[in-house]
């Protein structure tokens, strides 16, 4: 099986992907997928519905090369034309998984940058817990308080 599967095999494993028409639609409205794919053989209608789930969003919306049979299997299923994946950084590692990665740049680098923004703010969250723990108070607001 090829690697990229496994990362979706992965998500779906660790809660991270939304399976099947429906649960991305809705996964799309709520902007909680941060990439969308689509099977190589999905209708052409599959694909015009996946396009439209993220339009207007920083989601991104791939299709992919493996056959709806290959998807199905490396999650569990017999087969799945679409799929979603809920985490940045696993989206990036799926992405830059694929075969020719210079197909899919604009959605790496899209990825890339909200994994960053995420891993930031996650950061900022654990030292500002840490600072208030502590009882540490930063320094701009000390002079003004």
């Amino acid at each position: 099986m090829d690697r990229a599967l496994n990362y979706l095999s992965l998500a779906r494993k660790a809660g991270l992907a939304e399976l099947g028409e429906e649960p991305v639609g809705a996964a799309a409205r709520e902007v909680h997928a941060r990439l969308v794919i689509v099977a190589s053989d999905a209708s052409d209608h599959t694909w015009r519905r996946a396009k439209s789930f993220v339009a207007g969003t920083e989601q991104q919306c791939i299709r992919v090369p493996f056959t709806k049979d290959e998807v199905g299997m490396a999650i569990g299923r017999t087969s799945l034309a679409i799929a979603a994946i809920t985490d940045a950084a696993l989206g990036l590692a799926f992405v830059k998984a694929l075969p020719e990665p210079e197909r899919y740049r604009e959605a790496a680098q899209v990825l890339e940058a909200k994994a960053k923004k995420i891993g930031q703010r996650r950061a900022e969250a654990k030292a500002h817990d840490r600072n208030r723990r502590t009882g540490r108070v930063r320094s701009a607001a000390k002079k003004n308080g």
